[in-house]
């Protein structure tokens, strides 16, 4: 059995891939088990040794991986090349990582005796990822858990899996069944792995409703796991920002990816006194914006990833229009772009915050702009969210931004700057957002469990 993979460009079939029964992720497993063996006896200097070498095929490949990312996704073939490269990054930090896998000593109450603290790697790991970053988010669990000496059964999107094919294939120096892949739908893939009680830790990027169910199915096994969920960020831009720093950074990052990104701003507080320049600023840069199929260098932004997704997108304009917002720009099919699915970058204003377009994720490219007086109200309302993943300000005093940085309820939080994803720095969010965190020394210790030992002599 196979499934298509269409282009978000064309709407049209790119290819097939096969398709996971039961027995074949079974088999998977049962890989896994055999790959763990081998691979958690590994020295921590020999995998770093390995994971550098994933990151060396991975550069070699780069020109391949970069035009696959664009082809399943539809984003510009830059983004793509972005992505790939923090991709390598994960592999090059993590390498680093399993040199640096400490325990310690502990003195002990018993005469002559000690405590000993060693951090074993967890067993089987099944990462479950997104379409969004296909690239990206699969380095972001694959690398760590390598690093700390698991084995992987590895799940990609069904709508992007040539992205996790090519990084796979990058993996030869690896033992066998240190990794593996498995494609398809829930009941074939997804609920033998979950089901499996030598799956030890499940980590999984996707939105809040499946982390809600993949935690209650991890229970029956009393699996570990790494939940990055939905978002909902909100950017303030206070009275004393720096207007052309928020518009030059904002406008590319809201519609990066058209929108499909779960830490873009989407809820906008912009200060009374900024207000209407920052509106007039946003739209001007977002209708100058190229749209296009992403493998063309001149495309800023490419299509929704769908076809349902559009229909969402559509959705949520016509509720918010019917609940008082004003269009300021966009809200439909973009001119000239009859096939595949490309809207139009989108800009409400007028927003209350118990509109759909504030109170729910949107995932896609709206922008939703609200006034605010006082920063107090800005942080309070910005704060009024389930979510919890990241946040920004933009603002000109650093007391202002450290008193920012404390109140905003969010896992990460951007004062005049969107740069939150990188290999060194811990990712994650709070609440309805997940649990854990991807990257940093941090990054390890969700795939490490800790062993204590009393030696007495």
């Amino acid at each position: 059995m196979q499934a298509e993979v269409v282009s978000p460009v064309s709407d049209q079939t790119m290819g097939a891939v096969p398709v996971a029964t039961v027995a074949d992720t079974e088999a998977a497993l049962a890989s896994a088990a055999r790959g763990l063996r081998e691979w958690r006896s590994t020295s921590g200097f020999a995998r770093a040794d390995a994971l550098h070498k994933i990151a060396d095929e991975m550069t070699r490949r780069a020109e391949e991986a970069k035009r696959m990312i664009s082809l399943e996704t539809g984003k510009p073939v830059a983004q793509a090349e972005r992505e790939w490269a923090l991709a390598i990054d994960q592999f090059r930090w993590f390498a680093e990582e399993a040199r640096r896998i400490y325990g310690r000593i502990i003195e002990s109450r018993v005469p002559g005796g000690r405590f000993e603290v060693f951090r074993e790697p967890v067993g089987i790991v099944g990462a479950f990822t997104a379409w969004n970053f296909p690239a990206a988010l699969v380095a972001r669990k694959v690398a760590p858990a390598l690093a700390a000496g698991c084995s992987v059964v590895l799940r990609p999107s069904s709508q992007t899996p040539g992205v996790a094919m090519v990084m796979v294939d990058c993996m030869g120096v690896l033992p066998k069944g240190a990794v593996n892949l498995v494609v398809g739908p829930t009941a074939t893939t997804y609920a033998p792995i979950m089901a499996d009680k030598a799956v030890r830790k499940v980590s999984l990027t996707g939105s809040t409703r499946v982390g809600q169910q993949m935690i209650r199915d991890a229970a029956d096994t009393v699996k570990k796991v790494s939940m990055e969920l939905g978002g909902n960020a909100p950017l303030i831009v206070y009275d004393d920002a720096d207007l052309e720093l928020a518009l030059n950074v904002s406008v590319p990052t809201k519609f990066g990816n058209a929108g499909q990104v779960c830490v873009t701003p989407d809820r906008f507080f912009i200060h009374d006194s900024l207000h209407d320049q920052f509106v007039d600023g946003f739209v001007k840069r977002a209708k100058a914006l190229k749209l296009g199929d992403g493998l063309d260098p001149s495309t800023q932004m490419g299509p929704l990833i769908n076809a349902a997704r559009f229909r969402e997108i559509e959705a949520i304009v016509a509720d918010a229009v019917k609940a008082g917002a004003t269009l300021v720009a966009g809200g439909s099919r973009a001119a000239g772009l009859n096939s595949g699915h490309f809207f139009e970058p989108t800009v409400l204003s007028d927003v209350t915050d118990d509109m759909k377009v504030f109170d729910q994720e949107n995932f896609g490219p709206i922008a939703a702009i609200t006034r605010f007086t006082e920063e107090e109200e800005a942080v309070s309302r910005a704060n009024a969210s389930d979510m919890g993943l990241s946040a920004y300000a933009f603002t000109r005093s650093p007391g202002r931004a450290r008193r920012t940085v404390s109140a905003l309820k969010a896992g990460m939080v951007g004062i005049n700057s969107f740069a939150l994803a990188a290999s060194e720095a811990p990712f994650g969010g709070t609440n309805h957002s997940g649990m854990g965190r991807e990257g940093g020394t941090e990054g390890i210790s969700d795939y490490l469990d800790t062993k204590l030992a009393q030696v007495v002599f």
